[in-house]
């Protein structure tokens, strides 16, 4: 073997499906193969093309787009792509396109096909990725609102860019000198029959390569005649053309006449704010490039319910991005701190193990240690890592806990054993700060572990949750929690508002409104033995149980709205640059709008009162 061959050789041995192989099996390989380099943007297969090679990314990442150009998965080091056409039908139903410049090993379809032949176990690996792509190609087209972005007209992404533009007798050093000095990639080219256009890849590839002198005129280098697109075509369809054309710049017309140039770049930056391009970009962030990335996530959770997702479905963006930020910080602390030294889970409480993030959420979140954890050996590792992790959410934008409920505080790293001890003191006996402790930590959800530890996470859960279910001292002190505060609505249903301070003429939907639901939620899964940890979901699964099926249907009803009501103030804020809150100003709402504030605030009212009936709350 080349020292060439006996690389990509050991390569292989690294990574799946190709790790197990017999050995000569592995010698045998490289000498099939072949390699590319293709730069960053650079389509590699596009929709409808027939491939017969297999991909194996040596360094770069690939993304994998939809038929709707939605991003499916964004690949890395070692992993493969365009094996559906290997094992299904030639055409690509997907465009793979270089998010990074990358190095591409190659294996031809007559190599691939005596592999899977004669190790069938290596089909089975592609034929499961295959149809794990297809799955989330299927969900993502029935979530239109996650590729409305590639539906924008094309003008949108030019308005308000200057167009810029020269004579074709100018030379190629001028046209130069105005690239760099306008920051653009690309010149109109004028003064001829048709218009033109020259790329900063023209100057490389026309004029460097071939050491054509820089004094020569433009024209000489430009493309012409160019390929255009009307401004109300779709975003996704110049994508299509650009993929087409093998090119990164397309010019846009408006009655004829060229308004501005789209750019692979611009359509990759709109991409961008598509939630699922964001956290593929976090998970290859370092920690500077995190900082911020929660507010940037609230901003696209903005958008996402601007173009129709519910609330429920922006707030779980937002704890996505969220956990996604956490385990890509755990990542880096890894490689900072080393390897944990036993089974532990981080876990998250309160809003975000609820999956119901909004822009003005902090971080809860806490350790679970295995029981064979030893203060004296282990605790300065778990110390370390839990103030990298919480330090780095708050870079991130998610604020530290004000009651210090974290990681990084000794008193909420504990091991299993200790977990459920207290889960049972809590139960047993609660203190009035044990009880405000017990209402967050029942709301608990694994969001990353090593050696198990999402198993022992969810033990401690499980355990809470039964212990829980027969201790009427705690539903009592939980039912008081859920009535304490009542809706802001008067006797004769006005409205309560703020009469003086920052906040005056406004109403808080949340105390007494979206904090009560999630109060009455929690009670109602405790006292049904209900596993569930989401606000709507804990709702669902205790009707007929612990509330009455009109009782949760009202109920559910009354939180998607004051939810949603509560995300368009926050939207709104968001785009103005002002610190999100949950202050709504009645008399600023038509007057449909407030009659079903009214409503909802009536449902919690007689949902409260039902629970006043049922437990003594007053007296505790």
């Amino acid at each position: 073997m080349t020292v060439e061959l006996d690389e990509v050789r050991a390569f292989l041995a690294d990574h799946e499906p190709f790790a197990h192989l017999p050995a000569e099996t592995l010698d045998g390989l490289p000498q099939h193969m072949g390699i590319t380099y293709v730069r960053r943007g650079q389509t590699v297969i596009n929709y409808g093309d027939v491939n017969d090679t297999l991909y194996i990314i040596r360094s770069g990442a690939i993304d994998v787009v939809g038929p709707d150009n939605s991003l499916l998965d964004r690949r890395d080091v070692g992993r493969t792509f365009g094996y559906s056409t290997l094992v299904d039908d030639p055409r690509s139903r997907y465009m793979m396109a270089a998010v990074e410049d990358s190095v591409l090993y190659m294996l031809p379809r007559t190599p691939f096909r005596a592999l899977v032949d004669a190790f069938p176990e290596t089909l089975r690996y592609f034929d499961t990725a295959s149809r794990r792509i297809k799955a989330a190609a299927d969900e993502l087209k029935e979530d239109s609102a996650a590729s409305d972005v590639l539906r924008t007209p094309v003008g949108e992404l030019v308005a308000g860019a200057r167009l810029i533009t020269v004579d074709g007798a100018a030379t190629i050093a001028e046209g130069a000198r105005l690239m760099d000095e306008h920051a653009i990639s690309s010149l109109i080219v004028t003064g001829a029959t048709e218009p033109g256009i020259v790329t900063d890849r023209d100057f490389r590839s026309r004029v460097v390569a071939k050491g054509v002198d820089t004094q020569a005129p433009l024209r000489e280098v430009m493309t012409s005649p160019v390929r255009t697109i009307a401004s109300d075509a779709l975003v996704f369809e110049a994508m299509l053309v650009m993929g087409d054309l093998g090119t990164h710049h397309l010019p846009v017309t408006d009655g004829g006449e060229i308004i501005g140039v789209a750019t692979s770049s611009d359509i990759m930056r709109q991409l961008k704010a598509d939630p699922i391009y964001m956290a593929a970009d976090v998970k290859k962030s370092s920690r500077a490039q995190l900082a911020g990335a929660y507010e940037r996530g609230a901003v696209v959770a903005a958008r996402f319910f601007d173009r129709g997702a519910s609330a429920f479905e922006s707030q779980r963006l937002l704890t996505g991005v969220a956990d996604s930020i956490a385990r890509r910080l755990y990542a880096l602390a890894v490689a900072e701190l080393g390897e944990p030294p036993v089974p532990f889970a981080f876990v998250a409480v309160g809003s975000q193990a609820r999956g119901e993030m909004g822009p003005a959420s902090d971080q809860d979140n806490a350790l679970v240690l295995d029981d064979s954890f030893d203060a004296a050996l282990h605790g300065d590792y778990f110390a370390r890592l839990g103030d990298y992790i919480c330090s780095g959410l708050a870079e991130a934008g998610q604020a530290l806990c004000p009651g210090g409920i974290m990681a990084h505080n000794p008193q909420w790293r504990m091991t299993e054993s200790q977990w459920n001890d207290t889960f049972h003191g809590w139960v047993t006996a609660p203190e009035p700060d044990a009880l405000l402790n017990a209402q967050v930590f029942f709301d608990f959800r694994c969001i990353f572990s090593a050696f198990g530890g999402e198993q022992m996470a969810q033990r401690v859960h499980d355990n809470a949750v039964v212990a829980a279910r027969g201790s009427k001292r705690l539903h009592t002190h939980l039912a008081a929690l859920a009535t304490w505060r009542e809706p802001p609505i008067g006797f004769f249903r006005g409205f309560v508002v703020e009469r003086s301070g920052e906040y005056a003429d406004t109403l808080d939907v949340k105390k007494g409104g979206t904090a009560a639901v999630v109060q009455m939620a929690r009670l109602y899964a405790i006292t049904a033995g209900v596993g569930e940890v989401d606000t709507l979901a804990r709702i669902r699964a205790s009707a007929g149980s612990s509330v009455s099926v009109k009782g949760a249907e009202d109920l559910l009803g009354a939180y998607e709205y004051l939810t949603d009501l509560a995300l368009k103030q926050q939207t709104r804020q968001l785009r103005r640059g002002e610190r999100p809150n949950y202050n709504i100003d009645p008399k600023a709402l038509p007057s449909r709008e407030r009659d079903a504030l009214r409503d909802a605030f009536g449902v919690i009212k007689n949902l409260q009162s039902a629970l006043g009936n049922k437990y003594p709350v007053r007296s505790v």
